[in-house]
Parts: C-alpha cells; sequence; structure tokens
C-alpha cells in the first residue's frame, strides 16, 4: 500500500522558495574571475517562489525574488531544498507584470 501524499499549503505571511544554484565561478562586470570558493556574506541571492500563504499580497507564485539567503529556514521536499522566508524579508520581485518597476530587467 503506497502512502498518502499531502500537499504543502504555505500559511500567514510565508513565501517558499526555490534557489537558483550559482554555477561556481562568475565573472565581475571588468571581466575578472570570481572563484567559487569565495563567499560574499551580505550577497543576496535570486529565487523562484514555489508557494504562498494567505495574507501575501505582493508576491505570486513563479515570481523570482531577492533575499538575503542568512534571513530564512530550510525545508527539503521530495529531494529538493526549499526555503521559507516571510514575505517582508524579501528585497525585490523580478516579474512579467511591471507596476512600480525600476526599469532594470534580468
Amino acid at each position: 500500500m503506497s502512502e498518502p501524499k499531502f500537499e504543502v499549503q504555505m500559511l500567514h505571511d510565508r513565501v517558499m522558495i526555490k534557489v537558483e544554484q550559482e554555477s561556481g565561478e562568475r565573472r565581475s562586470s571588468g571581466g575578472i574571475v570570481i572563484p567559487a570558493t569565495v563567499r560574499q556574506s551580505n550577497r543576496l541571492a535570486w529565487g523562484e517562489v514555489c508557494g504562498v500563504g494567505h495574507h501575501v499580497r505582493t508576491v505570486k507564485v513563479g515570481d523570482r525574488v531577492l533575499f538575503h539567503p542568512e534571513d530564512q529556514f530550510e525545508v527539503e521536499i521530495q529531494g529538493q531544498e526549499y526555503l521559507v522566508l516571510r514575505e517582508r524579508d524579501l528585497h525585490a520581485i523580478a516579474s512579467e507584470r511591471p507596476e512600480h518597476g525600476t526599469g532594470l530587467y534580468l
């Protein structure tokens, strides 16, 4: 007999994010190669929203959001790691529906 599957629903103002993995080394705008071993403590990260609670007003599933990786809780579901944050801990949203944007695009 197989185990029943349960759908994960976020509560209140919580947002579930799938983190975009960095591809190791990266280049600065001047062309300098920065190795993957360099860790920047105040570097923000991008991730994709996979679930939102009922009281989340600004973010929708599928949006890309900017957040600080240290301000979160980690959870593993079916071998995939996700982060859980409050909506107020998000710094920016990149979406296809610009309303009050900066004029910058990813």
